[in-house]
């Protein structure tokens, strides 16, 4: 029998607000508990700066103080969620640790996480399993999606072929049938439209899509964003956060282009069904943007099946990506594969990332 783990996982995304933290129980292939989670909000002053050195890593500010920040950020944000695990459940055996990407540069075979690995085991005194895409952009993979695998284990007991679409700052969907996977990532997800309501309001996204639901979508101009050449090209493929920018929307007021954003959002993933082998029987939805009412009701009349939250299926979808990333570390530490062929393009199965052991107290 394989021994159960019990894995922290920690995920910074695309909209940098803070640390997600999750604790699962698993061999790698199962998942036997999931326990709480947590989002640690970052101070201000790092989510600038992280901010700043996504959208021009070349000006920001020295990266080996910022990893250091951030690694101290997640310690701490780990520091803050052990008391809210069962007293029985306070021994950890491994974190994994995402770190937050700078840039993201497949085709270049290159992509940066920061993050310290070891600065961030010697401080916890846990094992932590770090850099989980390196590996496979090296081998001349996407790097991502890499959350297709623990997907995967979610939907274990499914009526397949089923659809999970991940909306966080770039959206990603994986299909999943019966010993198969394909992933990639679709389009834009809920970044573009913070990034619009940023520049117009003082709110830092649409609560609940309010603002889209008073807008009309300007045709035109969606057509314009769909006519993108990444939308037909085959996967596998990736986008970095910054790769689709708000140029083609400028000139629209407030709500109306939340409402072409929310619409292109979308239209982008329901066009990936051209990508699939079988079209999914229903699409569970998990990321921030499930909790955006006119983003969904867009997708539901865009894919013309079931689309529901993460949570149908007794998932918990602000916990998701940090879950999936405490598995991986579990499957990394195992030698079991992380990204394929049919998720990043990898050229074979390919077990990522790097162990950093931390001295523990006898």
């Amino acid at each position: 029998m394989s021994k159960i783990y019990r894995a922290i996982g920690l995920m910074s995304g695309t909209s940098m607000d803070g640390v997600d933290v999750a604790a699962i129980e698993t061999d790698g292939l199962r998942v036997s508990w999931t326990g709480p989670a947590v989002t640690v909000a970052y101070p201000p002053g790092l989510r600038a700066r992280l901010d700043r050195a996504v959208r021009n890593p070349a000006a920001a500010e020295d990266l080996g103080r910022l990893a250091r920040e951030l690694t101290d950020a997640h310690a701490a944000a780990v520091e803050a969620f052990m008391p809210t695990l069962p007293l029985e459940r306070r021994r950890v055996d491994l974190v994994g640790f995402h770190g937050h990407t700078l840039w993201h540069r497949p085709a270049e075979r290159r992509t940066c996480q920061i993050g310290d690995g070891e600065r961030l085991a010697a401080r916890l005194g846990i094992d932590v399993v770090y850099d989980f895409r390196s590996a496979d952009v090296a081998a001349g993979g996407q790097g991502a999606p890499l959350a297709p695998i623990y997907h995967q284990a979610l939907a274990a007991t499914l009526a397949k072929p089923v659809a999970v679409l991940n909306l966080g700052g770039v959206a990603n969907v994986t299909w999943i049938d019966q010993g198969e996977l394909i992933a990639f990532d679709t389009g834009p997800g809920n970044g573009l439209i913070d990034d619009w309501v940023r520049a117009h309001t003082d709110r830092p996204y649409d609560p609940d899509g309010r603002i889209a639901a008073a807008g009309r979508i300007d045709q035109p101009r969606l057509a314009g964003l769909l006519a993108h050449p990444y939308f037909d090209r085959p996967p596998p493929k990736s986008l970095d956060r910054l790769d689709f920018t708000l140029a083609p929307i400028e000139g629209l007021g407030l709500e109306d282009g939340a409402a072409t954003l929310a619409a292109f959002t979308a239209r982008a993933a329901a066009r990936a069904r051209e990508h699939l082998a079988v079209p999914p029987r229903r699409w569970l939805v998990t990321g921030g943007g499930r909790r955006n009412a006119t983003l969904m009701g867009m997708l539901a009349d865009a894919l013309s099946v079931p689309v529901e939250p993460i949570e149908a299926i007794g998932a918990d979808g602000d916990a998701l990506e940090a879950q999936a990333f405490a598995f991986m570390a579990v499957r990394s530490m195992r030698g079991l594969p992380i990204s394929f062929p049919t998720t990043t393009g990898v050229p074979l199965p390919l077990c990522g990332g790097r162990l950093a052991r931390a001295t523990r107290a006898a």
